[in-house]
């Protein structure tokens, strides 16, 4: 695929970074020409210095061959701008990040399509369901369900109350007799981890686990976790993203919503009729502790100030909230969420660009999950009958190092693989893959 990314910031570096692992051919065009050296220092794409909305640029990004435009800049108005112009002079697909809600709310008022765009791509809304979903199972780091949960991907802190501490996978295997569960990554120290038999779990690891529906509570009884009931949410910051969040969470939760400015909170208390808008500081732990957070069950820090969020989140544990989300800019920060005592840490540029890299992979996998911090993604295939990976029992396909299989979907039910399974045409396979093993995976399933 030819594919055109205007914006060489966070979201175009990173997704830039996705598809090059996949020898696509991409051109990232961007007015900084630090940004720009930037990437070619670090990535094996083409660059071009100028205006995504230039005809001349896009003509020199020979953008009428390109299967996809992403505009992803910092602008609104230039990504809208960028792919309505790029569409028009033959980009087969567009998609344009945007800030402004309402394109997405009135979709009925104005088809975004008959102007050229194909995907209009909130940051603020994927992140503000990304929380709802992370609040689903609060005593989870991470989860994600397949086929509506038949098997679902889970993931765990180690810590002392584990009965995984210490242990190789191969020493706690009799705990797992109904083989309802399989580990398959440990975050550890940045870096991760495809486990084999003899990878033991350590003090602080992340570990992700596919599992059918009973083992989800065995993985967590083993781990000294219980489910934890989210009832009462307080959302520090009242920007797009705080203001999506509480509009989500709303229905199901009792919001509590800390604004620091004033006229904010008035217009937002005229749109979030089911929250509570609260005008104060979340920097003032007194004030905080006033207002209930000691009764809270999930604290959720989106200000504009990473420092604040972390921080905030941090005082939140210490009084007793049992799920902390927090927003941060840095994306190197995420890999620290556990470790300095945050139980999630979510970056928006991040998440936006693994939605759009989901995106582009549609139809060729049925779904695609990202773990936050996790160098790789779950994809989930279905089994054709030309398929290579129906040749052979697991054990004898060579099936890459830097994959697992987690589980497969057949006929409604959700089953753990061995190595002697034999694969069929119609199953859904669930595979965890680093990036640089996706290729190789795709090609046991045309």
């Amino acid at each position: 695929m030819r594919i055109i990314i205007a914006g060489a910031g966070d979201v175009g570096f990173h997704l830039a970074k996705l598809l090059s692992n996949e020898n696509q051919d991409i051109i990232l065009i961007d007015t900084d020409e630090e940004k720009l050296k930037y990437v070619t220092s670090h990535l094996d794409v083409a660059t071009i210095k100028g205006n995504s909305t230039s005809i001349k640029v896009l003509e020199e990004a020979n953008v009428s061959k390109s299967d996809l435009l992403i505009s992803a800049t910092s602008s609104e108005d230039t990504n809208l701008a960028t792919a309505m112009i790029a569409k028009h002079m033959g980009a087969k697909k567009t998609i344009a990040r945007i800030s402004n809600i309402e394109f997405l709310l009135n979709k009925d008022k104005l088809d975004h399509k008959q102007l050229g765009i194909d995907e209009l791509i909130s940051p603020a809304s994927l992140v503000a369901r990304e929380i709802k979903r992370l609040l689903r199972q609060a005593a989870l780091t991470d989860t994600f369900e397949f086929d509506n949960g038949l098997l679902s991907l889970v993931g765990i802190s180690i810590d002392e109350n584990s009965k995984l501490r210490n242990k190789t996978i191969a020493d706690v295997a009799h705990l797992n007799p109904e083989n309802n569960y399989l580990t398959v990554a440990i975050l550890r120290h940045h870096e991760t981890i495809i486990p084999r038999g003899e990878t033991r779990f350590q003090l602080n690891d992340h570990a992700y686990f596919i599992a059918q529906p009973d083992g989800v509570n065995r993985v967590m009884d083993l781990a000294g976790k219980r489910q934890l009931d989210i009832k009462n949410v307080m959302i520090l910051g009242g920007g797009k993203v705080g203001y999506n969040a509480a509009r989500r969470l709303g229905k199901k939760y009792k919001i509590k919503l800390i604004e620091k400015d004033k006229e904010r909170c008035i217009e937002l208390a005229d749109q979030l009729r089911d929250c509570l808008i609260i005008n104060g500081d979340g920097t003032d732990v007194k004030f905080l502790q006033e207002e209930g957070l000691n009764d809270m069950d999930a604290f959720i820090a989106v200000t504009g100030d990473s420092e604040i969020n972390i921080i905030s989140s941090l005082v939140a544990k210490n009084n007793g909230v049992k799920k902390s989300i927090s927003l941060v800019e840095n994306m190197d920060y995420i890999h620290l969420s556990q470790a300095i005592g945050v139980d999630t840490m979510i970056n928006k540029k991040l998440i936006a660009a693994n939605f759009i890299f989901r995106y582009i992979r549609k139809g060729e996998v049925l779904s695609i999950a990202s773990i936050h911090g996790v160098n790789a993604e779950i994809l989930e295939f279905e089994v054709k009958p030309e398929s290579k990976i129906s040749k052979n029992p697991l054990k004898d396909l060579d099936f890459p190092h830097h994959a697992i299989i987690g589980g497969v979907i057949r006929k409604g039910s959700g089953h753990i693989v061995m190595g002697d399974f034999q694969f069929e045409p119609k199953d859904r396979v669930v595979v965890l893959t680093m990036l640089d093993a996706i290729r190789k995976v795709e090609a046991f399933f045309k």
